[in-house]
């Protein structure tokens, strides 16, 4: 298999509540499954995680708007993080898209244990 994007959803203490992955190396499509994982676990969930195993190490215009519709779906804070060959960052987002309220995103300098296996599914 090729290099593709991998998608976890990150409860506490790091644990993976729910992982899914795509044939894509640029692009995980729309899932109902996935959806509903998310729903299912929105009271355990801290970190919504992807890979882009081709890079870049940032969000994508895509990510943006999928970010967006989380946080405000959910009504509450979520972190978004993306895994990438080169590194990892994360940004922590509040809900809404009103000015200031995207976050910021920070380079992870001690990435967490679930990291290793988000980028060895993604065969990067």
């Amino acid at each position: 298999m090729t290099a593709h994007e991998v998608f976890f959803l990150i409860g506490p203490n790091d644990e993976v509540l729910y992982a899914d992955e795509s044939d894509s190396p640029s692009r995980l499509p729309d899932s109902r499954t996935r959806w509903e994982a998310i729903w299912c676990e929105r009271e355990r969930l801290v970190e919504i995680a992807h890979s882009h195993p081709q890079g870049p190490l940032g969000f994508s215009e895509e990510d943006e708007s999928t970010m967006t519709a989380l946080t405000t779906a959910l009504g509450r804070r979520l972190t978004f993080s993306v895994v990438a060959p080169t590194g990892m960052i994360r940004r922590e987002q509040l809900p809404g898209r009103s000015s200031g309220n995207t976050g910021t995103d920070v380079v992870v300098e001690s990435e967490p244990p679930w990291a290793a296996t988000l980028r060895s599914r993604s065969e990067m």
